[in-house]
């Protein structure tokens, strides 16, 4: 099932650390079944923040979204699985918390669209850019989990 190997980037952004929400969100993902496949807890440098968010750039929101993102630490994520860009980006809700719907990340813990707590990839090709971005491939970690066959036909 080529699907099963589609793989997503999630980054809990400063607020969400800050807030002690690093637990509940990984765990929405491990219960939905997904695989956590990398992780690190950073101060993501300026540099860093500007490439990533470079396709907002000429966003007035731009120079703020990067100092807020400096502000603190973030945990960066990679996790695996069916659909997971798709599926991950409905379990985090709509950009704007107040659109989300409760039972998701931003319509469970968030107010404001400028203290969202978390970022997901967009598309599959926003997602291979981002990990790429954030980590190098060895420190992805490949293995099946023993729940896989209790996950998937």
């Amino acid at each position: 099932m080529a699907g099963i190997q589609e793989r997503t980037f999630i980054a809990i952004k400063p607020d969400g650390v800050q807030r002690g929400l690093i637990g509940d969100i990984i765990k929405r993902f491990e219960q939905k079944g997904f695989r956590l496949v990398a992780m690190k807890f950073v101060h993501a440098s300026e540099d860093l923040l500007k490439q990533h968010y470079y396709e907002l750039k000429d966003r007035p929101f731009y120079p703020d979204l990067v100092k807020y993102m400096n502000s603190g630490p973030v945990v960066a994520m990679v996790w695996e699985g069916l659909n997971i860009v798709k599926t991950g980006r409905v379990m985090l809700g709509e950009t704007n918390p107040a659109d989300s719907k409760p039972g998701s990340i931003r319509g469970d813990f968030c107010i404001q669209v400028g203290r969202n707590i978390i970022h997901g990839s967009d598309s599959v090709e926003s997602a291979n850019k981002e990990i790429n971005l954030w980590f190098k491939p060895e420190e992805l970690v490949t293995y099946k989990s023993c729940a896989h066959d209790w996950l998937y036909e």
